[in-house]
């Protein structure tokens, strides 16, 4: 076999652009005894893939689902579906009533402020007349 088809075929396969036919020539090159010493790094690889094609899977595969598979993801789905709409509306019932403390603190708390407007409007009510008292009593004492 010319070496310069091997090296062409081993740049060709090396792009995956070899066909099968090439291919087989490169193993057949690589299988024999006396092999290019440059191209000696290419055969434990072209030896490895005759070999791998000659393995078999020796176990036999099952073919047929086990039935207790199914079963037992039926239940879980289940499972989850329950405890999913359990916990689901627990957690909405909770966030409602959460809700609704939150309206009733805030409408307590607008009570209280309202209380407290009212009541610093009559402070300053009376600060006022406190203010009228002051002036009065520092004419007063001024004019003695």
């Amino acid at each position: 076999m010319a070496l310069d088809n091997i090296e062409k075929l081993l740049e060709k396969y090396f792009e995956a652009t070899t066909t099968m036919a090439e291919e087989r020539v490169l193993q057949e090159y690589f299988s024999q005894e006396e092999v290019a010493t440059h191209l000696e790094q290419y055969r434990p690889m072209f030896t490895y893939f005759s070999k791998a094609k000659e393995e078999r899977y020796t176990k036999q595969v099952p073919l047929k689902p086990r039935k207790n598979f199914y079963k037992w993801i039926s239940v879980a789905a289940v499972a989850v579906l329950t405890f999913g709409i359990y916990f689901g509306n627990e957690y909405r019932i909770q966030k409602q009533v959460e809700r609704e403390q939150a309206a009733y603190a805030y409408q307590e708390t607008k009570k209280a402020f309202e209380l407290l407007a009212e009541n610093f409007g009559r402070g300053t009510e009376k600060v006022a007349y406190l203010q009228e008292f002051e002036v009065a009593k520092q004419k007063i004492y001024n004019n003695n």
